[in-house]
């Protein structure tokens, strides 16, 4: 499968330099003094760069975003060699990812485009090629006019945050420009595609095949349209898709795994062993049993970690989850013998703690779940295929499964809209918010949990309550938002 991940005929350095003392000087200045209007606030947030095309993400930001991560990743790099490029179906990716190339050939970084693909498809390439890091254009699971910009360094994990601050300090001319000397150049090179599916089926391909299950994809209209059919397909299973083609315009809409209605429905209509929703770019999946009923993060990672806990390949019997994770679905992981980290929400710092813990599967209720016997990052499409094989070779149904691993706490969550990032930011120092959240731990004490926390990816406050009861779950939730909205929402 690596075979085929090698450099580009005639792409070398000697093939494609443009040397001459005018270019550095054009280069220096258009990438170095001329800087564009960029917001006070940090631009990498929890997943990259992310935001509204035309407000934040423009092709003359992409330009430069390339231009600097060209040039950070190829100082730190320990020797020459290209960055893989990939984006999903929106209509701004294509703008944007030629904007980017245009930056990282100016760095005089050779670029290797895949063109539509899944986020981990760029992370796992990036990861067993020579490059010396990977892009990814998305906007994940965000509506179709917003976009975003992912970086990974040449082990395929997230760009480290040391590196994200040199990328910015470049952007806002605090970087030192020592030239370029030659220009890079833009390969596409969508076949590699190929390696990543070949990689998502071996594993299983000798341990089981899913001939008899018929399977329903809900594919987001997103970065998954063309591979997921395919991968589920010559691994056996008989497949429905839905929102199956590339559709920048409709991408996230009313569908994929924020929306899971028709899916839910279809599996039951067609009589489906199970489903599963893909966000825009892939990089996670929720599911959907044969009854119709949602299956979360949660779920996932508790099936998932009783299976690799009885083949004795899950160390200490440890999940790594966020604060998000539901407190039946840590009880029941105890009552199970296993250990329970939290972190902070986002599948970066899930990836750091299975790294500093040595642990192998850790995720998010929404979805990312790393499982490192068999990837590097989060894969929507690598979860599906396991869960969907865990199926198949304990031979009941996922209903039943779900029915015999644990009751989830009544958990709401609600999206208040600050669209004035600093309130947002800063709302740990609003008061009133402050003494209504220790009124609500007061009165619910060991009965419940909240969560209260500003988004890394969209212009909103998240208000968590989860409760033994409903009504209690209810009633705070909704003091919590009122309280939101009446002194940060304004």
């Amino acid at each position: 499968m690596v075979s085929s991940i090698t450099r580009t005929q005639g792409g070398n350095h000697a093939d494609s330099t443009c040397k001459s003392d005018q270019l550095e000087k054009d280069i220096a200045g258009n990438f170095g003094l001329n800087s564009i209007a960029l917001p006070a606030n940090p631009l990498f947030g929890t997943d990259g760069i992310r935001g509204r095309v035309g407000d934040l993400l423009s092709a003359p930001l992409a330009l430069q975003v390339g231009f600097w991560a060209g040039v950070v990743l190829r100082n730190h790099a320990s020797q020459p060699g290209p960055v893989i490029l990939g984006q999903d179906s929106r209509n701004s990716s294509d703008m944007l990812a030629m904007a980017l190339s245009a930056g990282l050939t100016a760095a005089g970084v050779e670029v290797w485009y895949l063109g539509l693909c899944p986020t981990p498809c760029v992370a796992y390439l990036t990861s067993v090629s020579d490059a010396i890091g990977g892009v990814m254009i998305s906007a994940s699971h965000n509506p179709p006019e917003d976009n975003g910009i992912k970086v990974f360094g040449a082990d395929g994990a997230k760009l480290p945050p040391a590196l994200q601050t040199e990328i910015e300090a470049g952007l806002r001319g605090n970087l030192p420009f020592t030239g370029v000397g030659h220009c890079g150049r833009h390969y596409g090179r969508s076949e590699l595609v190929g390696d990543y599916s070949a990689a998502l089926k071996t594993p299983l391909q000798n341990v089981v095949n899913l001939q008899g299950m018929k399977v329903v994809l809900d594919l987001a209209w997103g970065a998954a349209v063309g591979l997921a059919p395919s991968v589920f397909t010559e691994m056996g299973a008989e497949v429905i898709c839905l929102h199956n083609t590339a559709d920048g315009s409709r991408i996230n809409v009313n569908c994929g795994s924020t929306h899971l209605e028709i899916l839910q429905a279809t599996v039951q209509q067609h009589n489906a062993d199970l489903g599963f929703a893909f966000d825009g770019d892939a990089d996670r999946v929720l599911a959907v049993d044969n009854s119709g009923r949602q299956v979360n993060g949660d779920y996932i990672l508790y099936l998932w970690g009783r299976r690799l806990q009885q083949q004795q390949q899950l160390p200490d019997n440890l999940i790594v989850s966020t604060v998000m994770a539901n407190l039946g679905f840590e009880r029941a992981w105890r009552q199970q013998g296993g250990n329970l980290i939290r972190t902070a929400v986002g599948d970066q710092y899930v990836q750091a703690e299975l790294l500093r813990t040595g642990g192998m599967l850790g995720g998010e209720q929404s979805g990312h779940i790393l499982c490192r016997h068999y990837g590097i990052t989060g894969d929507g499409l690598l979860t599906a295929l396991h869960i969907a094989a865990l199926v198949k070779v304990a031979g009941v149904s996922l209903s039943d499964m779900v029915n015999q691993s644990f009751q989830t706490y009544p958990q709401l969550l609600r999206n208040v809209r600050v669209m004035d990032r600093d309130r947002r930011l800063s709302w740990k120092d609003c008061e009133p918010v402050q003494q209504a959240i220790a009124l609500a731990e007061a009165a619910m004490g060991d009965a419940g949990r909240i969560l209260v926390r500003a988004s890394g990816t969209e212009p909103v406050i998240r208000v968590m309550v989860e409760a033994a009861e409903a009504e209690l779950a209810h009633h705070w939730t909704n003091e919590l938002v009122s309280q939101v909205q009446q002194h940060l929402a304004i």
